[in-house]
């Protein structure tokens, strides 16, 4: 069993940044993490993932914009996010365990935090 916590969110306007952080209970070494987010009445979405491998993965909407980041030691995700526009604003969410199916792309994995709001004013 690994918990998630995030944290950084808030209300930044729009052309700010954010950097949320999620710390698992556990050891990360061994699980792709990633970040989600739902906005209202959308589905759940993947925003960025980083591998056990240390490659990283990006949706196209915030590619060159946001950037995640891992540190194995402190068992902590990060997701900086620059250049923030108001169609970022959503509820984040951390999670592990996923993986890559080549069949149907970057799978989520059991694990998800509480989730983190962030609102972005235009």
């Amino acid at each position: 069993q690994v918990q998630l916590v995030e944290s950084g969110g808030g209300l930044v306007q729009a052309g700010g940044s954010l950097r949320l952080s999620c710390a698992a209970s556990g050891s990360i070494f061994r699980f792709n993490m990633g970040w989600y987010r739902q906005a209202p009445g959308k589905q759940r979405e993947s925003v960025a993932v980083t591998y056990i491998s240390g490659n990283t993965n990006y949706a196209d909407s915030v590619k060159g914009r946001f950037t995640i980041s891992r540190d194995n030691a402190k068992n902590t995700v990060y997701l900086q996010m620059n250049s923030l526009k108001p169609e970022d604003t959503a509820v984040y969410y951390c999670n592990a365990g996923g993986m890559y199916l080549p069949s149907s792309g970057y799978r989520s994995g059991s694990y998800w935090g509480q989730g983190t709001q962030v609102t972005v004013s235009s």
